[in-house]
Order: structure tokens, then C-alpha cells, then sequence
């Protein structure tokens, strides 16, 4: 008489054979999970252990005590291996302590002439000063063991994060009469827009600029031509890689923050009678009872004696300065527009002089002068005092 087929019952929802039918399919899960959910679905659909070993292709026991396990711990838990006793860790938790905190030391407070620690280096000197530290679990230390071991506690000697140090304690107060000055920009523009001029009160305009330099824009020619892109055989630009220096050049540019419009010089060097220039480019800009208040960094140029005594002999309230904090040149908003000419003009740029580069600087400032767009500051407006 034949024994009746043993049927074990697997309690599952829709949730859990979607997740199985997806595990079953996947190409990165390991091979035993992708095994295990395939007899499972197997099961749920004809419950015969034999027909399911016969179409996976392993034994009948493999298929039974994973159906046990199913019913035991769920048709999702019993898809990972059980925990196995296995060998007894050789290293100490100790033994690992010590070698986190030596990876958070630099390499040459020991001598070695490395500035940062390589894994490589860093396991040598375990082998070695380990043991006398009483680490002799350290021993036999392998360089993988090292990488797996800082891994585990998150830390990554051999790599540099740079960071930007707060060098200015008057940093608050600083940023807040930038702030304070982009609050006034916002109240003169919203009496723009209702239609009240500036010289209504009796008093003069004002004009308010954000000026910085961009220094160091190289001139820099191919020494073969470009190849344009050939559809279907190459769809890029093709470029020599050899190329020629004709030299650098200075942008110093000031965006006026109520119009949009941009005043620009282009320069060999940025010292202070470039810097003048620039001041004299603005006073001719505006008229002689608009005081122009200017937004700029602390450049030596900016504050130098021959800058401070052409300021002087200019008419009282004419110029005034209102600078950044030091490394607080991001709360510049000109800092914007020399973004977009990275972006866009200088990105891949090649000439054949300076005279071009410049020319091809001027031109690109007269296209934004065309539809000038007036900036707006917004981050941290609010906190202004």
C-alpha cells in the first residue's frame, strides 16, 4: 500500500510571492537564495516534493528540508543560511581598537616618510609593533584583513576631505551687512516696480555694484585644427591634445544689482591702478550725485595706499566699500555670473592670442548687457538685521 504524500503547508500572501518571484529572477542574489525561492514557488504551485526536485534539478531531501524550514521560519526567512558555529576569531577586539587608532594617527608622527597611511604600509607596521604591544593577533595580519577591519569602523586613512577653516571672527557680523545691503537692493527695486524713483526724498540715486576679478584666464591655442563631428563616425569634436600658451588675462567685473547691467575690464594683472581703473570706468557710468556703493572682497588692491588715496581726493559718499568676510567670497553675487562665463564661454576655449581671448570676453559681457538680468539673493535674506 503506498504511503499518502506528505503535503507541507506554507502560509503566503501576494507580497511574499511577488518578493520570491523577484529573488527567483535576480541575477545579483546569491545562489543559494535564488535556489531556495525557486523550490519554493515551485512547491506553492503543484505541493510535490518529488515534481519539484525533478524540475530544479536537486534531491528530494534538499527540496523537503527547505519546505520544513519555510513552514518553520517563513517563506522569506528561510531563504538565508542558517548561522554556523565556524572558527573562533583570531583577532581580539582589542588587537582591533589598537589598529583603528593607529590608522587615525598620520604615518610620518612614526617615522615613515608617507603623509598618509596605505593599507599595504599600514599592515606592515602591525606585523610588527603589534606583538610588542600585546597584540599577538596582529602577527600574520594580512592587508585585506585591514581594509575589511577599517571598513567596519568607517574610517579611511589613506583619503583627504577638504574643509575651509573659519579664519574670521567677525564672519556673522560681516555677512550680515552683505545681507543687510541685498535687503536694501530688494526695498530700492520694489520702488522701482511701484513706480517711485530713488530722488524723490531730496537725496541722490544710488547705485550698488558686486565686483570681483577673475584672474588667471588662459589663452590657450590648438596646434591643429579642430575636427568638427561626423555624424555616424564621430560624434563629438575631435581636438590635439598638444597645445600652446599664449599667456593669462584678468576679468575684473562688477554687476550693477538694481539694473542687471554689467561693467567689465580686461587685464594683464589685477594691482591697484587696474583696480582704479575700474573705479573711474564707474564714476563715468554714473552721475555725479549717484553714490555707488560697491560689494567687493579684501584684495590687497582694494584697500592698498594708492587706492585709498584716489578715494580720498574722489567727492564725499561718491564710492563706498562694503567688504566680504575673508574666505566669504560666495556671498558675493557676481560670483554667480563668473560661474556662468566658466560654464559657458571659457569651457574648452582655444585662441590664438590674448587680443582674442579678450575680444571674445568683451563680447560675451556685451551679449549679457543686450538682456541684462537682475540677480536676486535669497539664502539666509531673512536673518539680516
Amino acid at each position: 500500500m503506498v504511503a499518502p504524500r506528505r503535503v507541507i503547508a506554507l502560509p503566503s500572501d501576494a507580497r511574499q510571492r511577488q518578493r520570491l518571484l523577484e529573488i527567483s529572477r535576480s541575477r545579483t542574489e546569491p545562489t543559494g537564495r535564488v535556489e531556495r525561492a525557486r523550490i519554493i514557488l515551485a512547491y506553492l504551485d503543484d505541493p510535490s516534493a518529488y515534481a519539484v526536485a525533478r524540475a530544479i534539478g536537486v534531491t528530494q531531501q534538499t527540496v523537503t528540508r527547505c519546505l520544513e524550514r519555510a513552514a518553520e521560519l517563513g517563506v522569506i526567512e528561510a531563504l538565508d543560511d542558517r548561522p554556523r558555529a565556524g572558527r573562533d576569531p583570531v583577532m581580539t577586539a582589542e588587537a582591533k581598537t589598537w589598529l583603528v587608532a593607529l590608522a587615525c594617527r598620520k604615518a610620518k608622527e612614526l617615522g615613515y616618510p608617507h603623509e598618509l597611511w596605505t593599507t599595504r604600509l599600514l599592515a606592515a607596521h602591525a606585523r610588527q609593533h603589534g606583538p610588542t604591544a600585546g597584540h599577538p593577533s596582529l602577527a600574520k595580519l594580512a592587508q585585506g584583513t585591514v581594509c575589511k577591519i577599517l571598513a567596519e569602523h568607517e574610517v579611511k586613512p589613506h583619503k583627504v576631505r577638504y574643509y575651509l577653516e573659519k579664519r574670521d571672527p567677525e564672519f556673522e557680523p560681516k555677512m550680515a551687512e552683505i545681507l543687510c545691503v541685498y535687503r536694501q537692493v530688494a526695498m530700492l527695486r520694489g520702488q522701482a516696480e511701484s513706480g517711485q524713483s530713488q530722488g524723490e526724498d531730496g537725496g541722490g540715486s544710488l547705485a550698488i555694484v558686486s565686483y570681483d576679478e577673475k584672474p588667471g584666464i588662459q589663452a590657450i591655442a590648438t596646434t591643429a585644427p579642430d575636427r568638427p563631428p561626423l555624424p555616424g563616425k564621430s560624434p563629438t569634436v575631435m581636438r590635439d591634445r598638444e597645445y600652446q600658451r599664449h599667456g593669462t588675462l584678468t576679468l575684473m567685473a562688477g554687476i550693477d544689482l538694481l539694473t542687471g547691467h554689467v561693467h567689465a575690464l580686461v587685464k594683464e594683472r589685477h594691482r591697484s591702478r587696474e583696480f582704479i581703473e575700474f573705479l573711474k570706468l564707474l564714476d563715468a557710468a554714473y552721475p555725479a550725485d549717484t553714490a555707488i556703493e560697491i560689494i567687493l572682497d579684501n584684495h590687497s588692491a582694494h584697500v592698498s595706499c594708492e587706492t585709498t588715496t584716489w578715494l580720498a581726493a574722489q567727492p564725499i559718499g561718491r564710492f563706498t566699500f562694503t567688504f566680504t568676510p575673508t574666505h566669504g567670497s560666495w556671498l558675493n553675487l557676481i560670483e554667480g555670473l563668473f560661474s556662468k562665463l566658466a560654464r559657458s564661454l571659457l569651457r574648452h576655449i582655444r585662441v590664438t592670442s590674448k587680443h582674442e581671448l579678450k575680444d571674445r570676453l568683451m563680447a560675451f559681457i556685451d551679449d549679457i548687457n543686450c538682456e541684462p538680468v537682475v540677480h536676486t539673493w535669497r539664502y539666509k535674506i531673512d536673518r539680516a538685521a
